[in-house]
């Protein structure tokens, strides 16, 4: 299939949000676990039925892309906090092994809503961490990643760890930029979900921590609403080590979701932004739907749904498209 059928929330009895189950391969004992965890949650279930979406329907750019199966369950609550984390009492671990269990509001589905779809880039948008592929031209890839690491799990200050890591750029020719660029290869489901999203009328940006030299082509390929990004310094046709103008860290990006939904006149409510790690706490916490993306512990903590299946076209399901 190419894309969720629309209309599938249209049962008769009242609904303020959705249960959605997202799975690479559900078996029959994963569905009776997910059944059971939805009825104890008090929460009726009738027919559940698995919408299968294949690897190339979801990615049509990408050979090795895996499929996955998405379950939405319509539901009424007085309190959807309290329904997330009876589903997800852990944000670390999954209730039922290999299944997400996300509640989402029902506004999410209400497609007259303009939408703004925020995505953090390394390991979000792109599959790999652009600092550590330039890092590998001075050799030094594997030094640059275990500090990368560090910050993403929020043991080190964000803009100190990237100037420590962009300072092993110095002396690098400047054509290493578009040797990466050309390197960077988008995450599952990304094209199909951005694709998808502008085509419905919705906005969608990217801001990163990473390099503007990097994220200005991919932007203009995908066709993005808005982007921001670090600025590496170039003098002589040579890196210098630096970074030039104010550091996009965790504060800068909350800051941009916030600026961006106000200029391009969308609700604060109706803001999703989707990262991995902990420099997208801030900006998570700005948003109506924050999405943590095969994330690091400091962001689960702090999000609302998660998304641990490698393809962030099952996000479509959150919005019924």
């Amino acid at each position: 299939m190419c894309a969720p059928p629309r209309g599938r929330y249209t049962a008769a009895m009242p609904q303020n949000c959705a249960v959605v189950a997202l799975s690479v391969s559900p078996d029959e004992e994963a569905t009776r676990a997910v059944v059971d965890a939805v009825q104890r949650a008090g929460i009726p279930v009738d027919s559940p039925t698995w919408v299968r979406v294949t690897g190339t329907a979801s990615d049509d750019q990408a050979a090795d892309v895996e499929g996955y199966n998405a379950l939405s369950i319509p539901a009424e609550v007085e309190d959807v906090p309290a329904l997330r984390r009876a589903l997800q009492p852990d944000p670390q671990e999954q209730l039922v092994p290999g299944v997400d269990l996300d509640v989402v509001e029902r506004r999410w589905m209400h497609h007259e809503r303009r939408k703004l779809v925020v995505l953090d880039v390394d390991s979000t948008l792109v599959r790999q961490e652009v600092i550590e592929l330039l890092a590998a031209h001075a050799g030094r890839e594997a030094e640059v990643a275990e500090v990368t690491g560090r910050a993403m799990r929020g043991e080190i200050d964000f803009e100190q760890s990237l100037r420590e890591r962009v300072a092993v750029l110095a002396g690098l020719p400047a054509e290493v930029i578009g040797d990466v660029a050309a390197a960077v290869r988008l995450s599952p489901g990304a094209q199909v979900l951005v694709r998808t999203l502008l085509k419905e009328g919705h906005a969608v940006a990217a801001v990163s921590g990473g390099f503007e030299q990097v994220l200005a082509p991919l932007a203009e390929t995908l066709e993005l609403t808005r982007h921001a990004a670090n600025t590496l310094e170039v003098q002589d046709g040579v890196l210098t080590g630096r970074v030039t103008g104010p550091v996009v860290d965790g504060a800068a990006k909350a800051r941009l979701v916030v600026e961006w939904a106000q200029e391009l006149g969308v609700a604060p409510e109706d803001v999703m932004v989707v990262g991995d790690g902990a420099n997208d706490v801030p900006m998570a916490r700005t948003a109506g739907l924050s999405v943590a993306y095969r994330a690091k512990p400091a962001l689960r903590a702090v999000a609302d749904t998660q998304l641990s299946l490698p393809n962030l076209d099952a996000l479509r399901f959150f919005l019924d498209l």
